[in-house]
């Protein structure tokens, strides 16, 4: 688990600072208990309030979006959702010694939701799938737009191509680049999605899926929440999923020929974007990068 600098510009997020903020904003929780909780995750530190909360705060300027976007749309997507999701509580604002907004959630019981924890492969593949389900069935508000939800993911793929091809070269050696540039290209070459835009986690990784008593029980982490094609979320049967249960998931979610190389193309990106930058400050992350690349390899031959 990283607790180190992972960015250029990444802030310094000590205990001291997070105790003054909660002094001078929310005195009512300043006496709790207070621990940083040690994560993979990339854009926001995380500190245990109490028993029954958690302290978020963007470390890098690209997530200082992330609390408003999560204070407004968690509590309107959560009713609809068949797993448990963040309860923001409270909405933190900048001070002069921290720059950007900042929240505080409800903790959400469980453990990371490793292979080896499931007691049942088959159904957490289909649990995760009745969640993306679930999401993409939620109404899109009238007026609500892709670019009003900062840091989503969604965008077509091919917004993506200069990215990926960057990371296939700076990979070169590594792995198969000759294998990760045709499955790339098999899926920009699918056709594109036509319909509305659905709403989408957009990161649906182990580091982020909770589990208890060896069943799925809460999907956490919505900074990448947002509005577009459903194959970003279908990337998590690469992502997370294996050949012996990717079938189940998507069956479940009815995928058509078409949607099923753009999410495959979904998590080869990301894959590939994330593991040169996070390969030397972020183990843990890199890891689930390469398994994604290989996971779309291995089905792609």
């Amino acid at each position: 688990m990283s607790t180190g600098k992972m960015h250029a510009g990444e802030l310094e997020i000590t205990e001291p600072l997070v105790r003054r903020l909660l002094a001078a904003q929310f005195p009512q929780w300043a006496h709790l208990t207070l621990a940083r909780v040690p994560s993979a995750g990339t854009d926001n530190a995380l500190f245990r309030l109490g028993d029954a909360m958690v302290v978020r705060l963007p470390r890098i300027h690209w997530a200082s979006g992330q609390p408003a976007k999560e204070h407004t749309w968690l509590p309107y997507l959560a009713p609809h959702l068949p797993l448990a999701i963040p309860q923001p509580l409270a909405l933190g604002e900048p001070t002069d010694t921290y720059p950007w907004q900042w929240a505080i959630h409800g903790w959400c019981a469980g453990e990371d939701a490793t292979r080896a924890r499931m007691s049942d492969p088959r159904q957490t593949a289909i649990d995760l799938a009745h969640f993306v389900a679930a999401m993409q069935q939620v109404a899109v508000p009238a007026g609500l737009t892709p670019e009003m939800l900062p840091g989503g993911r969604g965008e077509p793929l091919a917004a993506r191509d200069a990215r990926v091809r960057a990371a296939i070269a700076a990979l070169h050696g590594m792995l198969d680049t000759r294998a990760a540039t045709a499955v790339w290209e098999a899926a920009l070459a699918a056709p594109p999605w036509s319909g509305p835009p659905v709403w989408l986690h957009g990161d649906l990784q182990v580091g982020n899926l909770l589990a208890v008593h060896g069943r799925l029980h809460a999907v956490i982490d919505f900074g990448c929440l947002g509005l577009g094609d459903p194959a970003c979320d279908i990337m998590s049967a690469w992502l997370y999923l294996d050949s012996e249960t990717r079938d189940f998931f998507r069956a479940v979610l009815q995928v058509d020929d078409a949607a099923w190389l753009r999410g495959r193309g979904w998590a080869l990106s990301v894959g590939l974007i994330a593991l040169p930058y996070y390969q030397d400050t972020n183990p843990v992350l890199a890891a689930i990068a390469l398994r994604a690349i290989e996971e779309t390899i291995d089905e792609q031959t």
